[in-house]
């Protein structure tokens, strides 16, 4: 694949596509799986786990339904921070002792290293970027991690050389849902909002939020992945998003047929 250089970066008013943009983590790797990985590893050092107490740890962070990740996009915690609370949320349901500062700094180093040994691409994701390529659309990258983590998550597995524009939690200060983060990605791929699809697998802080902006925003509803606590979704806020124009996909698979039949 070829740099970001697909579109001639101009606008359009004719409804045709000129760029994608993506989120990262569960929607081009299988960042749920990583978790697992980093959790088990790290709780191995304080308990031997049972599988089910495994499957709740993962549904526990990933849930997080205290909110603590998203306060940390807010800027209101640090992203170390916001990682210790949601430890403690897990140590509590499975009965374990609170962490004191050098248990935890040993737990988030455990973690840390099985999280990044298990970063992979979704088995549909390198084919849907080499296909925004070849139709010769501008492709980068927004997400509400850090920029150095996902940096690193995008070379190791192997799409730095196409997504080198990325805008970050820490590139503006804010995250999703803010617009600015949506225009700035569109702004270093040189595409208009309105020329730009952005694909995510959370419903209001991706798609949502993107079509919010001026974008065509597209959720990523893998069968059997959706989250729980904030990132919940009902019925009546899916057809609400649909009526705004968002769009549903499964799969990465379908996401050409989206920005092949986009009009405005």
């Amino acid at each position: 694949m070829s740099g970001v250089t697909g579109s001639n970066g101009t606008s359009t008013t004719d409804g045709t596509v000129r760029g994608v943009l993506f989120d990262i983590d569960d929607t081009l790797v299988d960042t749920a799986r990583a978790f697992a990985a980093g959790l088990a590893e790290a709780f191995g050092t304080l308990t031997e786990l049972t599988p089910q107490a495994q499957a709740d740890a993962v549904r526990i962070w990933r849930a997080d339904a205290g909110g603590h990740y998203r306060r940390y996009v807010a800027g209101e915690v640090g992203i170390v921070e916001q990682r210790r609370a949601r430890v403690l949320e897990i140590t509590r349901h499975l009965g374990l002792d609170d962490l004191d500062d050098d248990g935890f700094a040993a737990w988030d180093e455990a973690y840390r290293a099985a999280f990044a040994a298990s970063w992979a691409l979704f088995d549909d994701a390198h084919a849907c970027v080499a296909a925004a390529v070849d139709a010769g659309l501008a492709v980068g990258a927004v997400t509400n991690a850090p920029g150095e983590m996902q940096r690193a998550k995008i070379a190791a597995v192997g799409l730095a050389d196409v997504l080198g524009s990325l805008v970050a939690v820490d590139t503006l200060g804010v995250g999703k849902p803010d617009p600015r983060v949506f225009h700035e990605g569109c702004r270093l791929i040189g595409t208009e909002p309105s020329a730009t699809v952005y694909v995510g697998d959370e419903l209001d802080v991706d798609a949502l939020a993107a079509v919010e902006a001026g974008l065509r925003g597209v959720w990523l509803d893998r069968p059997g992945r959706r989250r729980g606590g904030p990132h919940a979704v009902s019925d009546e806020r899916l057809a609400e998003a649909r009526a705004a124009g968002v769009a549903v996909i499964a799969s990465l698979r379908e996401l050409p047929e989206v920005w092949g039949s986009a009009r405005t």
